[in-house]
């Protein structure tokens, strides 16, 4: 038995891997996969390949791996789902599975499993920090002192956080009041927020048991809210979601953040309302084309007023083990015929 997992590159791994006859598991876009070959290792050949594009993957992998598992970095659609030969479950790990064809996986008999319980702390402190960074100017007063800028009394201090504003009475509005999106309203009413919400698929009175207001469309939570935030998946329906129409509905000088999916929002319109000044300021740990970096072909590249993270809001070293964890126990329950927590496409099968 192999005393950990297959390196799939390494110039030993044919030899290793004709050593087991147990079926293949692969993690295709990374290559710390220990926490997951502690749980798999007794029923499987757990290795791990690396790649950073489909290209990487190897004919080994399409013709041999039962399980693959993966972060947000590849895509698998359709025609690549039909390249694998034995492939039964895939373990996405994170919550959103918009880079999987689900549908698709399904018909080729393929399930889909997530971990969508992990990391809710992590995001909501993040989106946090964000809010009340944008309220408080925070990032741009720390950046001014790392580049030799001295502030003299209060008048230069008001000159260099103008847009500040006190955090209690400003109205939070949320879309999407999910496991993230709930966690957020608990943090922001302790900050004297005034929480409002819109999410159409939840239940009526919800907002009685959270306390916290609800609104009956995007339009007026838009018009009522001091800082957005986004917390929904993104979907074929809901690209750009935020886009030109909506960032005009909102409030001038207002905020928005995102810590859900990059896709949501439009960013060249974005980056119009920052620089004209509509949208006083913008955080975002998540973009459409990621890793994100302040180059031209990236449209908030000059945008003023805007915090950039790397798709960060998820990791803490305790939620990237939880995470782990439980798209590998998913795996194991899937393999050893014991009922699946977080399948996510069982209502596309037959």
């Amino acid at each position: 038995m192999a005393d950990g997992p297959i390196d799939l590159k390494a110039p030993d791994a044919e030899a290793k891997l004709k050593q087991s006859t147990k079926p293949l598991i692969v993690l295709l876009d990374g290559k710390d996969f220990d926490v997951e070959w502690d749980i798999l290792k007794d029923i499987a050949t757990v290795a791990h390949i690396n790649a950073r594009s489909l290209d990487e993957v190897t004919e080994l992998v399409y013709n041999e791996a039962v399980s693959v598992f993966m972060f947000h970095t590849l895509t698998l659609e359709k025609e690549t789902l039909a390249k694998f030969k034995k492939l039964k479950i895939i373990g996405r790990l994170g919550v959103g599975y918009n880079n999987i064809d689900i549908k698709a996986a399904a018909e080729q008999g393929i399930s889909v499993c997530n971990s969508p319980d992990y990391g809710v702390e992590e995001i909501a402190d993040l989106t946090m920090c964000m809010i009340l960074d944008l309220h408080r100017r925070m990032h741009w007063y720390a950046n001014m002192i790392k580049d030799g800028k001295k502030l003299h009394g209060v008048e230069e201090i008001a000159a260099a956080g103008r847009g500040a504003t006190r955090v209690r009475g400003q109205t939070l509005g949320i879309i999407g009041l999910g496991n993230a999106g709930i966690a957020v309203a608990v943090r922001a009413k302790a900050f004297g927020l005034k929480v409002l919400f819109y999410d159409p698929y939840l239940r009526h009175s919800i907002e009685k048991a959270l306390v916290i207001k609800r609104a009956m469309s995007l339009e007026e939570l838009l018009a009522k809210s001091d800082c957005l935030t986004l917390h929904c998946n993104l979907t074929k329906d809901n690209f750009h979601f935020i886009g030109e129409n909506e960032l005009r509905q909102m409030k001038k000088g207002s905020f928005i953040v995102n810590t859900a999916r990059g896709g949501l929002i439009d960013e060249e319109a974005l980056a119009r309302a920052l620089k004209d000044g509509h949208i006083g300021a913008a955080g975002l740990d998540v973009h459409e084309k990621e890793p994100f970096t302040y180059t031209p072909d990236q449209p908030l590249h000059d945008a003023p007023n805007l915090i950039c993270t790397p798709h960060s809001a998820f990791y803490s070293d305790q939620s990237l083990v939880e995470m782990r964890k439980t798209a590998a126990k998913d795996v194991l329950a899937y393999f050893t015929d014991k009922p699946m927590r977080n399948c996510v496409n069982a209502r596309f099968f037959p």
